[in-house]
């Protein structure tokens, strides 16, 4: 569990704040300016909504990510166009994961999507998430997108989590809200950055127990 990578997505400041609790950055391709102040691109994501190759492709070619998702696979038919993109997009990244949510899918993963990439499950959340069974990944390395730390870490006792991402804490943080270990709830002190140190602690102690 301790070889769990985690990547957070949202402002400087808690860019900042999660380094020093060993998480890494991370930013979507359309807004990249709070990961400049690093040495390194963590976790490129996309805006899965708009999608744009190209652009994803040129950030990408600059910055290096350690890791970025190609666009997801929405439609079985769309999967050798997705996984050319992955092959580009590898050259310019340690790793490029492939977020399988099309059905049919289902029991084909191995068969259709090489070893050389890793897979993302989006965690399930009101936005959506992916509804293929766990059963399907099989042992390949699996990357969390978003989504509750409870559940991401529920989700881990069947699948083989490498790398997580998350920024669900820093909502609850700006209502007074921290991660305790199990669920969120109220931090007896309060305060945006006690509840986001508090919360990323607990996060920590989740996937290192």
């Amino acid at each position: 569990m301790e070889k769990v990578v985690r990547y957070v997505c949202h402002s400087k400041r808690v860019l900042k704040i999660a380094h020093e609790y060993g998480w890494k950055n991370g930013a979507r391709y359309t807004n990249t300016r709070d990961i400049r102040d690093f040495d390194y691109c963590g976790f490129l994501d996309i805006d899965w909504k708009n999608y744009n190759f190209e652009k994803h492709l040129e950030i990408s070619k600059e910055l290096k990510p350690q890791l970025t998702i190609a666009r997801d696979v929405d439609n079985i038919e769309e999967l050798s166009e997705t996984l050319s993109q992955a092959e580009k997009l590898l050259q310019h990244s340690e790793a490029v994961a492939i977020v399988p949510k099309d059905l049919k899918l289902v029991d084909r993963i191995d068969e259709l999507i090489p070893v050389e990439f890793r897979l993302a499950f989006s965690v399930p959340t009101k936005y959506g998430g992916t509804e293929i069974p766990l059963e399907s990944f099989g042992d390949r390395h699996v990357h969390l997108l978003g989504g509750r730390p409870d559940v991401q870490a529920k989700l881990s006792r069947t699948l083989n989590v490498v790398s997580i991402d998350t920024n669900r804490f820093t909502l609850d943080a700006s209502f007074g809200d921290h991660f305790d270990g199990e669920t969120f709830r109220p931090h007896p002190i309060g305060g945006y950055e006690t509840c986001l140190r508090s919360s990323l602690e607990n996060m920590n102690k989740l996937w290192t127990s």
